[in-house]
């Protein structure tokens, strides 16, 4: 009995000992954590140069960032040559960074750009890099306002991904590039819609072909591609009735339609699980074209692309009205954004593609096909036609004259008279009156005299009276004024009076009691009243 209450005892005692050693390794064990987290130096070190660096971390920590850069500043000015001058350095940054405002802000990339500069080959440059588009990112607005700040975050992201590829930041660059180009697009896209609204489908072309082939993995790129496609059936639409030779007018009007169904077969290939790919087949059955068929590679990226896209609920809306930054709700989370830039579709390209278009269909010559970027230029250049006028069925491009300029450095404009009759007694067969700088043509010499009737001898007649001989009417005197009718003497009528009376009956007697008059007597109970 004793040896078994022996043993209970022990076990008890154990028991009671366990906490207390559980929770002595667990501060055992946070302290070392806490000691273990600069990397940079010894935990147990007592350097002046650690102790400051780790004082201005504390500051930075707190928010004191004044404090913070007046530490670190102090540290590199002390010890040149410290362990710590790089993430110092990097630190600098990061107070200006956390700050925030624009001035701030525009204080910390010039420090993360010296920290590059001076660290180009260390892990932290990739830091800074990453840093400097996240300080643009933060500044950025919505679609419809300045794209600078977005632009400037787009080339920091590429730069990124392509100066420091092994980073470990990188997935993080492609997502914030991603949603950067999302913003992009939709001012893009949005510029493209209102062109097209207002029927400038040179403008509108030009904008949504850059969304297409730019940022493929915009989220409307579906309502992209239908729109263009749109564009460009109506012009075929607007082709079938201009006054065209009838085979360049069939022409014309095929080479639009397949560029629509290009457009539109894009939609139902690339982007087979988008919303709107069902409109884009629409189309070309009513067309009468054929519905292509995705691989299972496009279907497979298209159904990866729109399930990592987030659904935009009510509350987002609603922080979208109050919220200064644009949406990047709707960005892909897959993909590969896009690195560089293919060459982008002007309205100027597009116009004089659409000339070299009409030129070769008129020509008979066949139809050039849509190039894109500066590919477009090259060929419009090649061209260098213009649209050719209603009922032209064939014939070189109009080409216009130098205007020769005058010896005072302006421009001259001169009129050539031409003379059937070289015998005339008017002048020379070819006249020619050059115009003066107000506008006015100039007058002839003292030497010369003009004729009498100068067309006579076409058969034209003189401009004027045919009796110039005849004394001019005399000039008609004005009628006297009237006289002044406002003094009326006493107990007699004006002259108007008597002229706007009754017909017949003059000098007609004034009733005194049917006038109103302030002098009127009153009569009864009128007495009374001294109003």
């Amino acid at each position: 009995m004793k040896r078994f209450v022996t043993q209970m005892s022990a076990v008890c005692l154990c028991l009671a000992l366990i906490p207390a050693a559980s929770h002595a390794l667990g501060k055992k064990k946070k302290k070392q954590t806490d000691l273990s987290q600069n990397p940079l130096a010894n935990v147990n070190s007592k350097q002046p140069d650690k102790e400051l660096f780790d004082k201005a971390m504390k500051a930075l920590k707190k928010g004191k960032y004044d404090v913070a850069r007046l530490d670190l500043q102090t540290l590199l000015n002390t010890y040149p040559d410290t362990e710590y001058a790089m993430r110092a350095k990097l630190a600098i940054g990061d107070t200006w960074y956390k700050e925030g405002g624009s001035a701030a802000l525009t204080q910390a990339e010039q420090e993360y750009k010296d920290f590059i500069t001076f660290f180009p080959n260390t892990p932290e440059a990739a830091e800074a890099q990453m840093k400097v588009g996240d300080i643009y990112f933060q500044q950025m607005e919505k679609p419809d306002r300045d794209p600078q700040n977005a632009m400037h975050a787009e080339q920091e992201y590429r730069t990124m991904i392509q100066q420091f590829p092994d980073s470990p930041l990188i997935p993080r660059a492609k997502q914030r590039l991603r949603e950067v180009q999302e913003v992009l697009a939709q001012r893009q896209f949005e510029i493209g819609e209102f062109y097209a609204a207002r029927e400038n489908w040179t403008a509108s072309i030009a904008r949504l072909q850059t969304v297409a082939d730019t940022y493929p993995l915009f989220s409307k790129s579906d309502q992209t591609l239908i729109t263009l496609g749109d564009a460009y059936v109506t012009l075929a639409q607007m082709t079938q009735k201009l006054n065209l030779p009838p085979k360049a007018k069939e022409e014309l009007v095929q080479a639009y339609n397949d560029r629509a169904a290009a457009a539109y077969d894009r939609v139902v290939t690339r982007y087979a699980m988008a919303p709107h790919v069902e409109d884009a087949k629409d189309r070309l059955i009513a067309m009468g074209r054929p519905i292509p068929e995705p691989t299972q590679a496009e279907l497979a990226e298209s159904e990866a692309e729109e399930g990592s896209r987030t659904n935009v609920h009510i509350k987002d809306r609603a922080l979208l009205l109050v919220k200064p930054g644009p949406s990047t709700i709707r960005a892909a989370r897959v993909g590969e954004p896009t690195v560089t830039d293919p060459p982008q579709t002007t309205a100027p390209q597009v116009r004089e593609a659409t000339a070299a278009m009409y030129e070769a269909a008129v020509k008979g010559q066949p139809i050039p096909a849509p190039t894109q970027g500066a590919s477009a230029t090259a060929a419009a250049a090649a061209t260098s036609a213009s649209v050719p006028a209603s009922g032209a069925s064939s014939g070189a491009a109009v080409e216009m004259e130098a205007v020769p300029t005058g010896s005072s450095g302006g421009t001259s404009t001169s009129v050539e008279v031409i003379n059937p009759s070289a015998n005339s007694s008017t002048g020379a067969a070819n006249t020619s009156a050059p115009a003066t700088g107000t506008g006015e043509t100039a007058a002839p010499g003292n030497g010369s005299s003009a004729p009498a009737n100068p067309g006579a001898e076409y058969g034209l007649k003189p401009v004027g009276p045919s009796n110039t001989n005849a004394p001019l009417p005399p000039v008609d005197k004005p009628a006297p004024a009237p006289e002044q009718i406002n003094d009326v003497k006493a107990g007699e009528q004006s002259k108007a009076q008597v002229q706007t009376g009754t017909k017949g009956k003059k000098n007609v007697p004034v009733d005194n009691s049917k006038e109103s008059s302030t002098k009127k007597k009153k009569k009864g109970l009128g007495k009374l009243n001294p109003f």
